[in-house]
């Protein structure tokens, strides 16, 4: 599906949005309710991502398909080499077998686990026969995506021994693995995160339980960034959100005040206005919440300021190598725009050419986070469905305010 996308008729924006729950905390929520059946879950997420985590844990045996869901990927990885019994083929789509996985299979594989690469070393898709693990002791290099040592440590209660985790280094994402262990605290596990060590302790049984998912802070960046974008005296409300999340993109409240977005606050809400004018430049290191670097990048382009953005090495293992799809992206558009392999600089620029395509490489961040751009040039997007891989009700989002929204 190609979408013609172009701005609202009114100057100043206004509407109420309420946004899918978070997909990083159901698709830990669904793996914690494989292991304890006795958990429920409300507000779960309706992207396809969750959808496939939890098909993916309802098998027993055979082949498990998880697309392009890298998390379901990591995280059924330790789950299926931890029940003993099971035998599966994990596989994902085409993007998914060029992800690399080596490391967590090396820290499983330490354990005790039988994993083998089905093709290419180091890739999906794997081939795991589900064993009892008795070794508790285990390190994984720091520096790599927090969903490898979220997946270890999701699987620790289980754990006959329970788990002790060594991170090797810099540790990236710090916020992705605290909210890891804010819901083991939730159903009772013992756990503790004391400099570069995790011990998760062993849990037989859970209380039943009724958890709650927080909205999607991912999702609501792209609202911050149309916000952004609008005129002074906009503003949108999402629900349902808190002011102490577990999520680390819930920083978006503090680095959107340089673009002279304001959030308030309200019982299971934010309300976000446009206050005041952007700063000239952008500073940030995005180390911790890495998954917004698009939709940043993209709102300093369509308001003609600069930024410098740092900490973003995940990026280039991504659904895409978001780092060279922005470059190319934002190249189309008339952005002096350039890119390491951890970091962004985009140079100011007056400039910004219309009725251009937009490609999204399978990357539902890709389209969305280009999306609001449409608050300032008329733009198309290439196979606007990927959307549903995190948030299937974001056109429809769009249109509720206005956004001028044609299929070609």
């Amino acid at each position: 599906m190609k979408l013609n996308l172009g701005p609202p008729p009114q100057k100043l924006l206004a509407g109420n949005i309420r946004i899918t729950g978070s997909k990083s905390e159901s698709n830990r929520l669904l793996l914690l309710q494989g292991l304890f059946p006795n958990l429920k879950i409300e507000n779960i997420s309706n992207s396809d991502d969750a959808q496939v985590m939890g098909k993916g844990l309802a098998i027993e045996n055979g082949t498990v398909d998880i697309r392009h869901a890298g998390t379901a990927m990591r995280f059924l990885t330790s789950y299926f080499a931890s029940q003993e019994g099971k035998e599966v083929l994990l596989t994902g789509s085409q993007r998914m077998t060029e992800r690399p996985i080596g490391v967590l299979v090396d820290a499983l594989r330490s354990m005790g686990a039988k994993i083998e690469y089905a093709q290419n070393e180091g890739y999906p898709p794997l081939k795991i026969i589900g064993q009892k693990l008795v070794e508790k002791s285990v390190s994984i290099p720091a520096n790599i995506s927090s969903q490898y040592i979220s997946s270890l440590l999701m699987i620790g209660p289980n754990l006959p021994n329970g788990l002790e985790l060594e991170l090797v280094g810099k540790i990236t994402s710090v916020p992705y693995i605290k909210m890891t262990l804010a819901l083991l605290d939730q159903i009772g596990v013992e756990n503790t995160f004391g400099g570069n060590r995790i011990k998760v302790g062993h849990k037989k049984v859970v209380e039943e339980r009724t958890l709650v998912v927080e909205s999607d802070w991912s999702s609501a960046s792209y609202f911050y960034s149309i916000i952004a974008l609008s005129e002074v005296g906009s503003e949108i409300t999402l629900s349902s959100y808190k002011e102490e999340s577990l999520q680390g993109d819930s920083v978006l409240s503090s680095i959107y005040k340089d673009f002279g977005v304001e959030t308030h606050f309200g019982a299971h809400e934010i309300t976000l206005k446009k206050i005041s004018k952007s700063k000239a430049k952008i500073e940030q290191d995005l180390a911790n919440a890495p998954d917004i670097a698009q939709t940043i990048a993209v709102t300093c382009f369509g308001l003609g300021i600069g930024c410098h953005l740092t900490g973003l090495h995940t990026l280039k293992i991504k659904e895409t190598d978001r780092l060279e799809a922005l470059f190319t992206e934002l190249s189309k558009l008339g952005c002096d725009i350039s890119v390491t392999d951890k970091s962004l600089t985009i140079n100011p620029s007056e400039t910004m050419n219309s009725d251009i395509v937009i490609d999204t490489y399978n990357d539902h961040r890709m389209a969305m986070a280009f999306a609001p751009l449409a608050m300032k040039t008329r733009l198309k997007i290439n196979d606007a469905e990927v959307v549903s891989k995190s948030y299937p009700d974001f056109w429809k989002d769009l249109k509720s305010l206005y956004f001028d929204i044609k299929k070609l």
